[in-house]
């Protein structure tokens, strides 16, 4: 990783020459001084604009995008290198595994992002600089993407016929794998989520679920839908096994061979009465296969099939580690959202990091959920 980051801070620094020698000069060795081809000795270089790209270079990664902003606006020169393609891609590379939530507006296109620098020409098309603006968690919230007037009517509308009290069916490995049981938490900790009660709504006998309150005024139910009973859970989590999931008949498709899932009729009947989904997925690193990320991606498929519900009912995806720090690795929350293929669903969706043990990150993603579920918060 470390040669990989070196490789392409070069890179960008062999960007910015570029683009002061065009700007300011003629082509020079690196050790030259820069000779303005007007003849006047200077090209209009002074101060900042001086120093050695490299080092210019050094200065920019420790500048917030806010500050990067301000700076482009400066000369025509600053604007050319803050606004320089291959910087803001290698912004993207190297921030992303730390960022602790992506959603369907932020997700960058993988494919053009994954295109290594060296193939990057100075006219990329895309524009990384407000991907990254619109992905990084700190700078979101200063990104006011405008909607269509249908997409606001759509809204209004909606927060006027929503529930009182919107429901959420939880599922996913996360919630029966993890050495710390997200629902316990969630069930003791009065101070972050205080529980309301059980209400008493029944979706053929599955249960009610149990009430929560979030911010001390707005209510919401969540319905935990696990695979099996608790010992054949707590069993299997201890031998390391999958168990056969009560929830989903599996089958494998002819053409593709890969498995496929269609739900049980009182999960069925679940489905068409809830608001959204949350996800709860296994984020502690290397705990998961590639067979089960796809088995994941299809139990979310055929939860989210039209036949159910209309696609604009939100998907929470929580990234659950038990536990917090270097004692537990996470795979990044844009990982996450690449395994399961959120980009092919026609719902919102977004992706959390969240602790079981301590509940971080859980709060966000539930202010999100509640947000496209209708809730005017």
């Amino acid at each position: 990783m470390a040669t990989i980051n070196l490789r392409n801070e070069s890179l960008v620094i062999g960007h910015f020459r570029n683009i002061k020698d065009r700007l300011f000069g003629v082509k020079r060795s690196k050790n030259e001084p820069y000779v303005a081809t007007d003849g006047t000795g200077g090209g209009g270089l002074s101060g900042f604009d001086t120093l050695p790209v490299e080092m210019q270079f050094l200065i920019i990664t420790f500048l917030s995008p806010q500050d990067l902003c301000r700076l482009g606006g400066t000369s025509r020169y600053w604007r050319a290198l803050i606004q320089d393609p291959s910087l803001w891609k290698y912004f993207l590379l190297r921030d992303m595994p730390l960022w602790s939530s992506i959603d369907h507006l932020s997700m960058p296109d993988m494919e053009s992002l994954e295109r290594a620098l060296s193939e990057s020409s100075e006219s990329e098309s895309r524009d990384f600089m407000a991907d990254y603006l619109k992905a990084c968690p700190a700078c979101c919230g200063l990104w006011h993407q405008s909607r269509p007037a249908y997409e606001a009517v759509t809204s209004f509308l909606k927060s006027m016929v929503v529930t009182a009290e919107p429901r959420f069916a939880m599922f996913g490995p996360g919630l029966e794998k993890l050495e710390v049981s997200l629902v316990t938490t969630m069930l003791n900790s009065p101070n972050i989520l205080p529980v309301t009660g059980v209400t008493q709504r029944q979706i053929n006998g599955i249960g009610s679920g149990i009430s929560f309150m979030y911010s001390d005024q707005h209510k919401f139910n969540i319905l935990t839908l696990y695979s099996t009973n608790r010992t054949e859970r707590e069993r299997a989590r201890l031998e390391n096994v999958d168990v056969h999931s009560r929830l989903f008949t599996q089958r494998e498709d002819e053409d593709s061979g890969r498995p496929t899932f269609h739900l049980a009729p009182n999960v069925q009947e679940v489905c068409r009465a809830v608001d959204g989904f949350i996800f709860v997925t296994n984020a502690e690193r290397g705990k998961e296969s590639d067979e089960a990320k796809e088995r994941e991606f299809a139990q979310i498929r055929a939860m989210l099939e039209p036949v159910w519900g209309p696609s604009s009912r939100p998907l929470l995806v929580l990234s659950c580690t038990a536990h917090e720090g270097p004692e537990c690795p996470r795979v990044p929350c844009l990982k996450a959202a690449q395994w399961l293929k959120l980009s092919l669903l026609p719902n919102p969706w977004m992706v959390q990091d969240t602790v079981a043990e301590t509940l971080s990150g859980l709060l966000d993603g539930i202010l999100w959920l509640l947000r496209h579920s209708g809730i005017r918060l």
